[in-house]
């Protein structure tokens, strides 16, 4: 599967030896890498579809400072698309509000035909674009009957409700950035950690240098707004639990063999 990374702080601080171990799990996550950051006033994204150890230009931006507020990295080991551009993560995109979203997954949807209207709006192949383009359409929805833009209660409450919906028997481990504030879902155990300091919080696939990390709130929803938690959602129940024939079905059927 995939790895993520994720930052929220109340203040711009120094991301670089945490980017600099995230990114050498490259070779395990051959497919693509990705990062997104926000310095407090700047928007910064990067991708590519190639190896995230043998790319030049995240070479490039890692030899600098990158000094963030918020922040999601990705770096891709593919389960369904090709090693296309349009299938690295993380995703963009809008709402009706004009608000930007940016959006990164690691998982796999098993059982998603409430997804299957979006193959053919989709730019690339992946199961994590049509998850965006849900979620898109779950917000646009509840904007559409407001009349307004949405608060950031309603805006939880639309994320909640898709990870409560699409939880079950699909793994979902989620990072999700609305321009304010950082989502986090993870209904896989051991998959997803967090460090949580004074105005900044990280979360990470895996423990990134020897500091103190903690399990990330388990089958629920949970928002970090400045590096400190707003909201926690209701335990949903549905933890994903590997299945290697499930998984290798969807090999198969991506592979087309």
């Amino acid at each position: 599967m995939c790895e993520l990374f994720g930052l929220s702080a109340d203040r711009k601080v120094n991301i670089d030896r945490e980017l600099k171990e995230f990114y050498s799990h490259a070779p395990d996550h051959p497919n693509g890498w990705g990062i997104y950051y926000h310095d407090g006033s700047s928007d910064f994204f990067y991708k590519e579809n190639i190896r995230a150890d043998r790319s030049e230009s995240l070479k490039e931006i890692l030899s600098g400072q990158i000094n963030a507020r918020n922040a999601i990295g990705h770096i891709r080991y593919a389960t369904i698309g090709y090693d296309l551009m349009e299938n690295t993560h993380p995703f963009r995109g809008r709402d009706l509000s004009g608000r930007e979203w940016i959006f990164a997954h690691n998982g796999t949807i098993f059982e998603g035909d409430i997804l299957s209207g979006y193959y053919h709006r989709q730019k690339g192949e992946t199961d994590s674009e049509r998850l965006l383009l849900y979620m898109l359409d779950k917000l646009n929805d509840r904007i559409r009957r407001k009349a307004a833009p949405l608060d950031e209660n309603e805006r939880f409450s639309v994320l909640e409700e898709m990870v409560s919906r699409l939880s079950p028997h699909n793994k979902l481990n989620l990072l999700i950035f609305d321009g304010d504030i950082l989502y986090v879902h993870n209904n896989c155990k051991d998959s997803l950690y967090i460090r949580e300091e004074e105005g900044a919080v990280t979360v990470s696939t895996k423990p990134l240098c020897e500091d103190r990390w903690e399990h990330v709130p388990f089958t629920r929803l949970v928002s970090y707004k400045d590096g400190l938690r707003q909201k926690t959602g209701a335990d949903h129940g549905w933890e994903y639990i590997p299945d290697p024939e499930s998984i290798k079905a969807l090999y198969l059927m991506y592979s087309h063999l």
